[in-house]
């Protein structure tokens, strides 16, 4: 009764206030360093998804859920709601109507101010038909605000070695890049949100060439990128056309965009949502579908989605030298860096034909609480993947063709909610992936997932909760908790244990492991926040007794055995007024192995300061001290960029890093970014390796960015 008498306060002054069917109030830009910091960010890995991470939330900025029409799967996908929170919003919405305004959300049961000033940046209250009075769809492209063009350059001010004249090596001329150290990007947009999105993408690579080659599918740029997808046309849902991404259920077969995986947030970030088809506009160059996809409304609880795609990857083509084998031709497996900078890079650019197609039904109850999903992916390579004949990889996916079919489900009851995916692929390999969330109060929120990947489950395209980078030859179970003890405070906590069925790279026998995370965080104001976060990590590794014992490593044979991993991060945020921002941020962490029982460690100390010095300018500064023993003990820490751009450096040895940002707003139309980076090592006359490798101890770096808004 308190709460519906809250919310008809609010409702009755923001309806004298404000149009009933208008956005209400201005959307500030996210801050996505502290987002990321605050609920995504894991330490000492570079196996965060921070590009996937950023793009995505930048896409909900550019075009924000309306929070009158989504869905529990929108709602899901942002990442920023736990299950209750969804619930009383959708049944706010249900008994109360259309929300007036995002400020509405104060009077919703779960909704404090911290959790609404997350989400602001990337939601929006309009009209449920907002669309229908806007004109035809070119007219609708045409005024759309959310369009701009974005030119960017950077480039590494010192020389590297891959960019120095060739010599004479043994006759032969060593390898170097046959393009300049400039990297360059072209990408536009234009989009709104359930409606339509157009864009195209152009990157070079420092190293790699400009060339227009048509036939050799080279347009100028090394990677070229389009999409065209129209959306809410009657039963008609989605039609992509181009690049475009896929997920459903709990992308054990199809997961693309957004999958965080293990991190801070302990709880939201675990289960998937099945955001269907979506627009593709990074710039990863093997994380998307190139061809059509469609998604239609069956029955008024039932859609299908069909796709079909074909595209040219990345691959090293061999010839057999057994006359009986059964491929004349093959690859010993894809190539995903992406980089076309060298003789030899050129030569596996795009030499292995993919085909991929298939489908997915599902049905969603009309109170959605209850859904449940198909999913069919059938992939083809014109050439076969034969893996190198090493023990581990006895059961990795070889030959032409894989078929993997899945079921998905998620049920929610009052507080809780059971969501699940099990697939079986071609030879008879399983993986099932189930979790179990729950809001055990208004202040305590609880998970636990059980996932199981035979050693012979492929999964080409999928990437559900996991350790291993793939869902493979992996058994696990996680426990996550959060807890709100009283106001400002929150503790986050997990405990992963998980077993490795059988052999891995750098792994000669069955293994086991544990990773386990502790964050107590405390918020004394709205603008303001300390965290502490504590993990350790258990990964088997084998043994380098060869090295230990002085002897052929051919004629040795490795030893199981593990590695620790200890990591401290204390990091503070602060707004001193509303144009200055500090923060200060201190990682450390430790390392131990079977090998040598001796801890190595390393550390990093970052100081940032951010001044909105008018509505014309914004400056951004870091300086940061590294001290690390060597590379398995390196720092990364998540840096400030340029709109879209990310930065996340591996710091190793000794040193000292810094980095300003200007950001100049020349008129209503054009932003520019201006960014400076510059890490200074000590006792190194070298940085780097390879064709990477600088003679010297100072990096320099600079950046320039345009963006111009039609």
């Amino acid at each position: 009764m308190r709460n519906g008498l809250a919310g008809l306060v609010v409702g009755s002054a923001l309806l004298l206030a404000h149009s009933a069917h208008a956005q209400d109030y201005v959307r500030r830009p996210p801050d996505l360093d502290r987002l990321t910091q605050e609920l995504f960010a894991e330490i000492q890995s570079d196996e965060v998804p921070y590009e996937d991470l950023y793009e995505t939330l930048l896409q909900y900025y550019q075009t924000p859920i309306n929070l009158n029409t989504a869905t529990r799967e929108d709602l899901r996908g942002l990442l920023l709601l736990n299950e209750n929170q969804i619930t009383t919003l959708l049944r706010h919405r249900e008994v109360n109507g259309d929300l007036i305004s995002v400020y509405e959300l104060q009077s919703i049961e779960g909704y404090d101010l911290r959790t609404i000033g997350r989400i602001l940046p990337f939601v929006s209250v309009l009209s449920s038909n907002a669309n229908s009075s806007r004109g035809t769809l070119w007219q609708r492209i045409a005024k759309e605000d959310n369009n701009a063009l974005y030119l960017r350059y950077e480039r590494v001010l010192q020389q590297r070695q891959g960019y120095t004249p060739p010599t004479l090596y043994q006759g032969k001329e060593t390898t170097r890049y046959l393009g300049s150290p400039d990297k360059m990007l072209i990408r536009y947009r234009v989009s709104h949100t359930k409606d339509f999105s157009l864009g195209f993408s152009m990157e070079k690579d420092a190293g790699e060439q400009l060339v227009w080659n048509p036939k050799n599918g080279q347009f100028g740029a090394d990677y070229v990128s389009a999409h065209f997808v129209i959306q809410e046309r009657g039963r008609l849902k989605t039609l992509a056309l181009g690049d475009y991404q896929l997920q459903f259920g709990q992308g054990l077969l199809l997961s693309s965009g957004l999958g965080v995986g293990k991190g801070a947030e302990t709880i939201t970030t675990l289960r998937r949502s099945s955001l269907g088809v979506r627009a593709y506009s990074s710039l990863l160059e093997n994380t998307f579908f190139r061809g059509g996809a469609a998604t239609v409304q069956v029955a008024p609880t039932v859609q299908a989605t069909a796709f079909v795609s074909h595209k040219n990857v990345d691959a090293n083509l061999q010839q057999s030298l057994d006359s009986l084998a059964q491929y004349d031709e093959f690859t010993s497996g894809l190539l995903y860096t992406g980089f076309h900078r060298t003789a030899s890079e050129l030569a596996n650019r795009h030499q292995l034909q993919e085909t991929v197609g298939g489908g997915n039904v599902g049905y969603t109850s009309r109170n959605g609480n209850l859904a449940i999903g198909a999913t069919g992916v059938f992939t083809h390579y014109g050439t076969a993947i034969l893996k190198r004949p090493e023990v581990y990889n006895r059961f990795e996916f070889s030959g032409k063709e894989n078929l993997a079919l899945s079921v998905n489900y998620s049920y929610v009851y009052r507080n809780f909610l059971l969501f699940g995916e099990t697939a079986r692929s071609t030879g008879g390999g399983l993986g099932t992936v189930n979790g179990l969330l729950a809001s055990l109060g208004s202040s305590v929120d609880a998970a636990l997932l059980v996932r199981h990947y035979d050693p012979n489950f492929h999964t080409l395209y999928g990437n559900a909760f996991s350790e291993n980078t793939r869902n493979i030859n992996e058994t696990g179970v996680y426990i996550g908790l959060k807890v709100r003890p009283i106001a400002q405070w929150e503790i986050s906590a997990y405990y992963d244990q998980y077993r490795f069925p059988w052999l891995r790279y750098r792994a000669s026998a069955p293994t086991d492991g544990h990773d386990a995370l502790v964050r107590v965080a405390y918020s004394p104001t709205k603008t303001s926040l300390l965290y502490v976060q504590a993990r350790q990590r258990l990964k088997p590794r084998d043994l380098a007794t060869a090295d230990l014992l002085n002897l052929d490593p051919s004629r040795v044979l490795p030893l199981p055995g593990e590695q620790l991993r200890q990591s401290l991060l204390v990091y503070y945020n602060t707004d001193i007024s509303t144009a200055l921002s500090l923060r200060t941020r201190l990682q450390t962490s430790r390392l131990r192995d079977d090998t040598n029982l001796a801890w190595r460690s390393g550390y990093a100390l970052a100081q940032d300061a951010s001044y909105q010095l008018n509505r014309y300018l914004k400056l951004t500064a870091r300086y940061s001290l590294f001290d690390a023993d060597d590379y398995d003990t390196r720092q990364y820490v998540y840096e400030q960029d340029v709109l879209l751009a990310v930065s996340v450096p591996a710091l190793y040895g000794q040193g000292t890093r810094m980095y300003g940002i200007a950001e100049i707003r020349l008129n209503r139309a054009m932003t520019l970014w201006l960014r400076y980076a510059e890490t200074r090592y000590r006792h190194q006359n070298v940085i780097g390796s390879g064709l990477e490798s600088i003679q010297g101890s100072l990096r320099n770096e600079v950046k320039a960015q345009l963006r111009v808004k039609f």
